[in-house]
């Protein structure tokens, strides 16, 4: 299940999204925070963690806001699950970015448990590794499902 704080940051990253590559100046707190349903204050920390990943930049003063750096067809929403929540596979012998060997494993080839969490992990890595920013912005059936 994914955190409220990660609910949060995708719909904050999609109104992001939404402003990118028309020519419209960044987006200030207030109206990310409008558009997301987020509260300010909790918005705030979401805003520098993705910041501090490279995901997005801030500009100060009249004309300032937040905008992101890359193409939303770029920013899988699977970077920002991983982001806000770490990892994201059912089990961490399973994990990409925190693998750790179970301590009550003593073959992961023969493990019944790593075996159909691997199956089904693996299907839904195929399809949350498939859905970006974009995905969220201009295709309504996905983020109705979502959302």
């Amino acid at each position: 299940m994914i955190s409220q704080k990660t609910k949060y940051a995708l719909k904050a990253m999609s109104a992001l999204a939404a402003q990118f590559g028309n020519g419209a100046a960044p987006l200030r707190i207030e109206e990310i925070a409008k558009r997301s349903q987020a509260p300010k204050r909790f918005l705030e920390h979401i805003l520098l963690e993705l910041k501090a990943a490279g995901m997005i930049v801030s500009k100060r003063g009249r004309d300032g806001g937040y905008a992101l750096v890359r193409e939303p067809r770029s920013i899988g929403i699977s970077e920002i699950l991983r982001l806000i929540d770490g990892p994201i596979a059912p089990v961490a012998c399973l994990s990409r970015s925190a693998y750790q060997r179970c301590d009550d494993c003593k073959s992961e080839e023969t493990c019944m448990i790593r075996s159909v969490f691997g199956d089904v992990f693996a299907a839904y890595l195929l399809l949350i590794e498939s859905i970006t920013l974009y995905d969220l912005v201009l295709r309504p059936d996905i983020a109705r499902k979502i959302g």
